[in-house]
Protein backbone atom coordinates (compact mmCIF):
# COMPACT_ATOMS: atom_id res chain seq x y z
CA UNK A 1 0.00 0.00 0.00
CA UNK A 2 1.20 3.52 -1.14
CA UNK A 3 2.14 5.91 1.75
CA UNK A 4 0.23 8.88 1.69
CA UNK A 5 3.06 10.73 2.24
CA UNK A 6 4.02 10.18 -1.62
CA UNK A 7 0.55 12.82 -1.93
CA UNK A 8 2.97 15.57 -1.16
CA UNK A 9 4.81 15.46 -4.67
CA UNK A 10 1.59 16.02 -6.06
CA UNK A 11 0.59 18.23 -3.74
CA UNK A 12 3.74 20.51 -4.82
CA UNK A 13 3.16 19.57 -8.39
CA UNK A 14 -0.15 21.48 -8.01
CA UNK A 15 1.77 24.73 -6.56
CA UNK A 16 4.22 24.04 -9.82
CA UNK A 17 0.67 23.96 -12.00
CA UNK A 18 -0.27 27.35 -10.66
CA UNK A 19 2.88 29.27 -10.32
CA UNK A 20 2.29 29.23 -6.59
CA UNK A 21 5.24 27.54 -4.95
CA UNK A 22 7.33 29.83 -2.98
CA UNK A 23 11.24 29.96 -3.11
CA UNK A 24 13.95 30.94 -1.14
CA UNK A 25 17.03 33.33 -1.75
CA UNK A 26 20.75 33.39 -0.06
CA UNK A 27 21.12 37.66 0.36
CA UNK A 28 23.61 39.52 1.79
CA UNK A 29 23.31 43.34 2.28
CA UNK A 30 25.57 45.40 -0.05
CA UNK A 31 25.96 49.48 0.12
CA UNK A 32 22.77 51.70 -0.75
CA UNK A 33 19.46 49.72 -1.23
CA UNK A 34 21.35 46.74 -2.85
CA UNK A 35 21.45 42.86 -1.95
CA UNK A 36 23.67 40.30 -3.17
CA UNK A 37 21.16 37.30 -4.11
CA UNK A 38 22.16 34.22 -4.97
CA UNK A 39 25.36 35.97 -5.94
CA UNK A 40 23.96 38.33 -8.10
CA UNK A 41 23.70 42.11 -7.20
CA UNK A 42 20.51 43.88 -7.53
CA UNK A 43 18.78 46.69 -6.64
CA UNK A 44 16.09 45.53 -4.10
CA UNK A 45 12.89 47.40 -3.59
CA UNK A 46 11.69 44.40 -1.26
CA UNK A 47 12.81 44.93 2.13
CA UNK A 48 10.18 46.43 4.55
CA UNK A 49 13.75 48.79 6.04
CA UNK A 50 11.09 51.62 5.56
CA UNK A 51 13.63 54.05 7.10
CA UNK A 52 17.23 52.20 5.94
CA UNK A 53 17.95 51.60 9.64
CA UNK A 54 19.37 47.75 9.35
CA UNK A 55 22.45 48.86 8.08
CA UNK A 56 22.78 52.17 10.43
CA UNK A 57 26.12 52.59 12.58
CA UNK A 58 24.55 53.53 15.22
CA UNK A 59 22.72 50.40 15.46
CA UNK A 60 25.76 48.23 15.03
CA UNK A 61 27.42 50.16 17.58
CA UNK A 62 25.04 49.66 19.99
CA UNK A 63 25.24 45.72 19.92
CA UNK A 64 29.04 45.91 19.81
CA UNK A 65 28.64 47.70 23.01
CA UNK A 66 25.78 45.00 24.26
CA UNK A 67 27.61 41.76 23.64
CA UNK A 68 30.40 43.31 26.39
CA UNK A 69 28.39 43.75 28.71
CA UNK A 70 25.36 40.78 28.11
CA UNK A 71 26.79 38.33 25.94
CA UNK A 72 24.56 36.87 22.86
CA UNK A 73 21.47 34.80 23.91
CA UNK A 74 18.70 35.58 27.26
CA UNK A 75 18.80 32.35 28.42
CA UNK A 76 15.35 31.43 29.57
CA UNK A 77 11.92 33.00 29.23
CA UNK A 78 10.78 37.02 30.42
CA UNK A 79 9.07 35.14 33.41
CA UNK A 80 12.40 33.76 34.41
CA UNK A 81 15.25 35.34 33.93
CA UNK A 82 15.64 36.75 30.14
CA UNK A 83 13.92 39.86 31.23
CA UNK A 84 17.41 42.12 31.12
CA UNK A 85 17.23 45.96 32.46
CA UNK A 86 17.94 46.78 28.84
CA UNK A 87 14.61 44.77 28.02
CA UNK A 88 12.90 46.74 30.67
CA UNK A 89 14.64 49.87 29.86
CA UNK A 90 13.17 49.68 25.71
CA UNK A 91 9.76 48.64 27.35
CA UNK A 92 9.46 52.32 28.89
CA UNK A 93 10.97 53.89 25.78
CA UNK A 94 8.44 52.17 23.99
CA UNK A 95 5.37 52.97 25.86
CA UNK A 96 6.78 56.91 25.93
CA UNK A 97 7.82 57.00 22.10
CA UNK A 98 3.94 56.13 21.16
CA UNK A 99 2.19 57.54 23.91
CA UNK A 100 0.69 55.32 25.99
CA UNK A 101 1.04 54.20 29.77
CA UNK A 102 2.70 50.66 29.69
CA UNK A 103 4.56 48.63 26.93
CA UNK A 104 5.15 44.49 26.64
CA UNK A 105 8.31 43.70 24.37
CA UNK A 106 7.82 40.55 22.69
CA UNK A 107 10.40 38.44 20.47
CA UNK A 108 8.58 38.33 17.48
CA UNK A 109 5.85 40.17 15.30
CA UNK A 110 3.83 37.20 14.33
CA UNK A 111 4.28 35.01 18.23
CA UNK A 112 2.53 38.20 19.34
CA UNK A 113 -0.28 39.01 17.62
CA UNK A 114 -1.29 34.78 17.20
CA UNK A 115 -1.15 34.89 21.06
CA UNK A 116 -2.75 38.51 22.06
CA UNK A 117 -5.61 37.72 20.50
CA UNK A 118 -6.57 34.34 22.18
CA UNK A 119 -5.48 36.04 25.45
CA UNK A 120 -8.48 38.64 24.81
CA UNK A 121 -10.80 36.44 23.95
CA UNK A 122 -12.28 33.24 23.87
CA UNK A 123 -15.34 30.63 23.48
CA UNK A 124 -18.86 32.77 23.88
CA UNK A 125 -17.18 35.95 22.80
CA UNK A 126 -17.10 37.92 19.22
CA UNK A 127 -14.25 39.14 17.24
CA UNK A 128 -14.75 41.22 14.54
CA UNK A 129 -11.79 41.06 11.88
CA UNK A 130 -11.31 42.93 8.62
CA UNK A 131 -10.99 40.95 5.71
CA UNK A 132 -7.49 41.82 4.41
CA UNK A 133 -5.84 41.71 7.86
CA UNK A 134 -2.54 39.70 8.14
CA UNK A 135 -1.84 36.16 8.89
CA UNK A 136 -1.02 36.51 12.02
CA UNK A 137 -4.04 38.46 13.37
CA UNK A 138 -6.15 35.81 11.16
CA UNK A 139 -4.41 32.82 13.12
CA UNK A 140 -4.92 34.64 16.32
CA UNK A 141 -8.56 35.21 16.09
CA UNK A 142 -8.91 31.44 14.94
CA UNK A 143 -7.12 30.09 18.44
CA UNK A 144 -8.90 32.19 20.57
CA UNK A 145 -11.95 30.16 19.98
CA UNK A 146 -14.12 33.19 20.00
CA UNK A 147 -16.78 33.37 16.96
CA UNK A 148 -15.46 35.48 14.19
CA UNK A 149 -17.05 37.81 12.10
CA UNK A 150 -15.15 38.82 9.03
CA UNK A 151 -16.17 42.05 7.41
CA UNK A 152 -15.27 43.14 4.28
CA UNK A 153 -12.47 45.92 3.97
CA UNK A 154 -12.63 48.67 5.35
CA UNK A 155 -16.29 48.52 5.56
CA UNK A 156 -17.30 50.02 8.86
CA UNK A 157 -21.05 50.42 8.17
CA UNK A 158 -20.69 46.25 7.70
CA UNK A 159 -18.59 46.41 10.78
CA UNK A 160 -20.85 48.20 12.57
CA UNK A 161 -24.23 46.45 11.61
CA UNK A 162 -22.02 42.95 13.15
CA UNK A 163 -21.51 44.47 16.17
CA UNK A 164 -24.99 45.68 16.90
CA UNK A 165 -26.37 41.82 15.85
CA UNK A 166 -23.69 40.37 18.46
CA UNK A 167 -25.39 39.23 21.80
CA UNK A 168 -21.52 38.70 23.07
CA UNK A 169 -21.05 40.62 26.18
CA UNK A 170 -16.87 40.66 25.30
CA UNK A 171 -15.86 41.91 21.84
CA UNK A 172 -12.82 42.64 20.39
CA UNK A 173 -12.29 44.51 16.85
CA UNK A 174 -8.87 43.39 15.28
CA UNK A 175 -7.43 45.76 12.48
CA UNK A 176 -3.65 46.03 10.29
CA UNK A 177 -3.18 49.97 10.75
CA UNK A 178 -1.21 49.93 7.35
CA UNK A 179 -2.68 46.72 5.54
CA UNK A 180 0.71 45.04 4.21
CA UNK A 181 -0.10 44.40 1.05
CA UNK A 182 -2.71 47.32 -0.43
CA UNK A 183 -0.39 49.81 1.33
CA UNK A 184 -3.91 52.01 2.52
CA UNK A 185 -4.40 53.12 6.49
CA UNK A 186 -7.11 52.14 8.31
CA UNK A 187 -9.87 54.43 9.25
CA UNK A 188 -8.57 54.29 13.13
CA UNK A 189 -11.10 56.99 14.65
CA UNK A 190 -14.12 55.46 12.83
CA UNK A 191 -13.13 51.77 14.19
CA UNK A 192 -12.48 53.31 17.80
CA UNK A 193 -15.84 55.11 17.75
CA UNK A 194 -17.30 52.03 17.06
CA UNK A 195 -15.46 50.39 19.79
CA UNK A 196 -16.92 53.28 21.97
CA UNK A 197 -20.17 52.34 20.85
CA UNK A 198 -20.39 48.75 21.29
CA UNK A 199 -18.02 48.71 23.84
CA UNK A 200 -15.71 46.94 22.42
CA UNK A 201 -11.75 46.78 22.90
CA UNK A 202 -9.54 47.64 19.33
CA UNK A 203 -6.32 45.48 18.74
CA UNK A 204 -4.63 47.84 16.35
CA UNK A 205 -1.61 45.99 13.94
CA UNK A 206 0.49 49.15 13.07
CA UNK A 207 3.85 46.87 12.16
CA UNK A 208 3.64 49.05 8.77
CA UNK A 209 3.23 52.55 10.12
CA UNK A 210 5.28 52.96 13.39
CA UNK A 211 8.23 54.68 12.61
CA UNK A 212 6.58 56.00 9.37
CA UNK A 213 3.70 57.64 10.46
CA UNK A 214 1.98 60.02 12.64
CA UNK A 215 4.30 63.05 14.38
CA UNK A 216 7.90 61.86 14.79
CA UNK A 217 7.18 58.19 13.80
CA UNK A 218 4.96 57.88 16.05
CA UNK A 219 2.61 55.31 14.24
CA UNK A 220 -1.03 55.72 13.16
CA UNK A 221 -2.52 55.49 16.72
CA UNK A 222 -0.54 58.94 17.26
CA UNK A 223 -1.65 60.43 13.76
CA UNK A 224 -5.39 59.31 14.73
CA UNK A 225 -4.82 61.29 18.08
CA UNK A 226 -4.81 58.22 20.06
CA UNK A 227 -2.04 58.94 22.10
CA UNK A 228 -1.45 60.69 25.09
CA UNK A 229 -4.01 63.54 26.24
CA UNK A 230 -6.37 61.28 23.93
CA UNK A 231 -5.31 57.55 24.55
CA UNK A 232 -8.48 55.56 25.45
CA UNK A 233 -8.94 52.92 27.97
CA UNK A 234 -10.26 50.38 24.90
CA UNK A 235 -7.41 50.63 22.60
CA UNK A 236 -4.43 48.25 22.47
CA UNK A 237 -1.49 49.08 19.87
CA UNK A 238 0.42 46.66 18.34
CA UNK A 239 3.98 47.12 16.15
CA UNK A 240 7.33 45.19 14.92
CA UNK A 241 10.41 46.33 15.27
CA UNK A 242 12.11 44.55 12.37
CA UNK A 243 10.58 47.09 9.64
CA UNK A 244 11.13 50.52 9.74
CA UNK A 245 13.45 50.53 12.93
CA UNK A 246 16.15 48.25 11.07
CA UNK A 247 16.27 45.77 14.16
CA UNK A 248 13.43 42.70 15.38
CA UNK A 249 10.57 41.71 17.52
CA UNK A 250 7.47 43.35 18.67
CA UNK A 251 5.72 45.12 21.47
CA UNK A 252 2.12 45.75 22.55
CA UNK A 253 1.20 49.10 24.73
CA UNK A 254 -1.89 50.32 26.22
CA UNK A 255 -3.68 50.61 29.44
CA UNK A 256 -2.02 49.48 32.16
CA UNK A 257 -4.52 46.70 33.26
CA UNK A 258 -4.68 45.43 29.76
CA UNK A 259 -1.03 45.40 29.53
CA UNK A 260 -0.22 43.24 33.03
CA UNK A 261 -3.55 41.00 31.54
CA UNK A 262 -1.15 40.23 28.66
CA UNK A 263 2.04 39.58 30.64
CA UNK A 264 0.16 37.28 32.56
CA UNK A 265 -1.76 35.18 29.83
CA UNK A 266 -0.04 35.36 26.76
CA UNK A 267 1.42 31.97 25.97
CA UNK A 268 3.95 32.85 23.48
CA UNK A 269 5.07 35.80 26.06
CA UNK A 270 5.39 33.15 28.87
CA UNK A 271 6.59 30.37 27.35
CA UNK A 272 9.09 31.58 24.96
CA UNK A 273 12.93 32.78 25.29
CA UNK A 274 13.01 36.15 25.73
CA UNK A 275 14.63 38.82 22.97
CA UNK A 276 18.36 38.73 23.77
CA UNK A 277 19.11 41.99 24.96
CA UNK A 278 21.72 42.97 22.29
CA UNK A 279 18.70 43.44 19.97
CA UNK A 280 16.71 45.48 22.89
CA UNK A 281 20.21 47.71 22.66
CA UNK A 282 19.76 47.93 19.19
CA UNK A 283 15.82 49.16 18.88
CA UNK A 284 16.92 51.75 21.77
CA UNK A 285 19.42 53.04 19.31
CA UNK A 286 16.89 52.54 16.67
CA UNK A 287 14.36 54.40 18.41
CA UNK A 288 16.22 57.23 19.00
CA UNK A 289 16.98 57.58 15.22
CA UNK A 290 13.24 57.70 14.72
CA UNK A 291 12.32 60.51 17.27
CA UNK A 292 14.94 62.34 16.21
CA UNK A 293 16.21 64.69 13.34
CA UNK A 294 17.61 62.10 11.68
CA UNK A 295 14.34 60.14 11.86
CA UNK A 296 12.65 62.94 9.76
CA UNK A 297 15.30 63.66 7.39
CA UNK A 298 15.12 59.94 6.79
CA UNK A 299 10.61 60.27 6.47
CA UNK A 300 10.84 63.45 4.11
CA UNK A 301 13.37 61.50 1.58
CA UNK A 302 10.98 58.30 1.37
CA UNK A 303 8.05 60.59 1.11
CA UNK A 304 10.13 62.54 -1.85
CA UNK A 305 10.21 58.23 -3.77
CA UNK A 306 6.75 57.61 -2.59
CA UNK A 307 5.77 60.90 -4.61
CA UNK A 308 8.57 60.07 -7.20
CA UNK A 309 7.30 56.52 -8.29
CA UNK A 310 3.40 57.39 -7.79
CA UNK A 311 4.21 60.39 -10.72
CA UNK A 312 6.01 58.10 -12.84
CA UNK A 313 3.48 55.20 -12.61
CA UNK A 314 0.14 57.53 -12.93
CA UNK A 315 -2.62 57.00 -15.49
CA UNK A 316 -0.94 58.42 -18.97
CA UNK A 317 2.37 58.58 -17.71
CA UNK A 318 3.77 56.12 -19.81
CA UNK A 319 2.10 54.40 -22.71
CA UNK A 320 3.51 50.92 -21.83
CA UNK A 321 2.16 50.24 -18.86
CA UNK A 322 -1.21 51.76 -19.41
CA UNK A 323 -1.49 49.37 -22.32
CA UNK A 324 -0.37 46.69 -19.83
CA UNK A 325 -3.04 46.81 -18.23
CA UNK A 326 -1.23 47.29 -14.64
CA UNK A 327 -2.70 49.38 -11.79
CA UNK A 328 -0.58 51.33 -9.19
CA UNK A 329 -3.12 50.94 -6.14
CA UNK A 330 -3.75 54.39 -3.72
CA UNK A 331 -1.44 54.13 -1.25
CA UNK A 332 0.49 57.02 0.25
CA UNK A 333 2.70 54.55 2.29
CA UNK A 334 6.03 52.82 1.53
CA UNK A 335 4.21 49.95 0.13
CA UNK A 336 3.25 50.73 -3.39
CA UNK A 337 1.23 47.28 -4.85
CA UNK A 338 1.37 47.27 -8.79
CA UNK A 339 -1.49 44.92 -9.57
CA UNK A 340 -0.75 42.54 -13.16
CA UNK A 341 -3.50 39.95 -12.32
CA UNK A 342 -2.35 36.31 -13.18
CA UNK A 343 0.02 34.71 -11.25
CA UNK A 344 2.21 33.89 -14.05
CA UNK A 345 2.58 37.13 -15.75
CA UNK A 346 3.25 38.59 -12.27
CA UNK A 347 6.30 36.41 -12.33
CA UNK A 348 7.05 36.58 -15.69
CA UNK A 349 7.19 40.85 -14.70
CA UNK A 350 9.70 39.80 -11.91
CA UNK A 351 11.86 37.95 -13.79
CA UNK A 352 12.05 40.15 -16.63
CA UNK A 353 12.76 42.96 -13.91
CA UNK A 354 15.34 40.32 -12.74
CA UNK A 355 17.08 40.46 -15.52
CA UNK A 356 17.71 44.05 -15.62
CA UNK A 357 19.45 43.85 -11.96
CA UNK A 358 15.86 44.50 -9.43
CA UNK A 359 14.26 42.38 -7.38
CA UNK A 360 11.10 43.04 -6.50
CA UNK A 361 8.93 40.28 -5.43
CA UNK A 362 5.61 38.93 -7.17
CA UNK A 363 2.97 38.42 -4.70
CA UNK A 364 0.37 35.95 -5.32
CA UNK A 365 -2.86 34.24 -3.43
CA UNK A 366 -3.44 33.36 -0.93
CA UNK A 367 -1.61 35.76 0.64
CA UNK A 368 -3.49 38.34 -1.81
CA UNK A 369 -7.33 37.48 -3.63
CA UNK A 370 -7.07 35.77 -6.34
CA UNK A 371 -6.61 37.37 -9.84
CA UNK A 372 -5.05 40.67 -8.36
CA UNK A 373 -1.70 39.06 -8.03
CA UNK A 374 1.09 42.05 -7.75
CA UNK A 375 4.84 43.57 -7.31
CA UNK A 376 4.48 44.70 -3.79
CA UNK A 377 7.38 47.76 -4.17
CA UNK A 378 8.70 48.28 -1.38
CA UNK A 379 10.29 51.97 -1.16
CA UNK A 380 12.60 52.75 1.54
CA UNK A 381 14.70 55.91 2.51
CA UNK A 382 17.73 54.11 1.39
CA UNK A 383 16.41 54.71 -2.19
CA UNK A 384 18.08 57.61 -4.11
CA UNK A 385 16.20 59.13 -6.71
CA UNK A 386 18.23 57.68 -9.33
CA UNK A 387 17.11 54.28 -8.13
CA UNK A 388 13.23 54.72 -8.58
CA UNK A 389 14.38 55.97 -12.12
CA UNK A 390 15.68 52.85 -12.98
CA UNK A 391 12.96 50.50 -12.06
CA UNK A 392 10.54 52.82 -14.05
CA UNK A 393 12.96 52.36 -17.08
CA UNK A 394 12.50 48.53 -16.34
CA UNK A 395 8.98 48.60 -15.75
CA UNK A 396 8.28 50.64 -19.09
CA UNK A 397 10.77 48.28 -20.96
CA UNK A 398 8.67 45.05 -19.27
CA UNK A 399 5.85 46.33 -19.94
CA UNK A 400 6.47 46.75 -23.47
CA UNK A 401 8.15 43.40 -24.19
CA UNK A 402 5.72 41.84 -22.59
CA UNK A 403 2.88 43.75 -24.95
CA UNK A 404 5.15 42.40 -28.26
CA UNK A 405 5.16 39.16 -26.82
CA UNK A 406 1.28 39.07 -26.52
CA UNK A 407 0.95 40.84 -29.83
CA UNK A 408 2.89 38.26 -31.49
CA UNK A 409 0.82 35.27 -29.54
CA UNK A 410 -2.67 36.33 -30.63
CA UNK A 411 -1.44 36.92 -34.44
CA UNK A 412 0.15 33.47 -34.60
CA UNK A 413 -1.89 31.33 -37.03
CA UNK A 414 -4.19 28.03 -35.19
CA UNK A 415 -4.00 24.80 -36.63
CA UNK A 416 -6.77 23.49 -37.91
Amino acid sequence: MMSWLNEFDKRLSALDAQSLRRRRREVLPEPGAWLNVDGQSLLAFCSNDYLGLSQAPELREAVRTAVDRYGVGAGASPMVSGHSVANAALERELAEAVGLPRALYFYAGYATNASTVPALVGEGDALFSDALNHACLIDGARLSKATVHRYRHADLEQLDALMAASPARRKLVISDAVFSMDGNIADITGLHALCERHDALLLLDDAHGFGVLGPQGRGALAAAGLTGAGASPRVLYMATLGKALGVAGAFVAGPDRLVEWLLQKTRSYTYATAAPALLAEAVRASLRCVLGADGERRRQHLQARIAQLSDGLAPGADAAVDAAGWTLMASSTAIQPLVIGDNAAALAVMAALREQGLWVPAIRPPTVPAGTARLRIALSAAHQPEDVDALLRALRSAAGALGVRRAAASAAPVEA
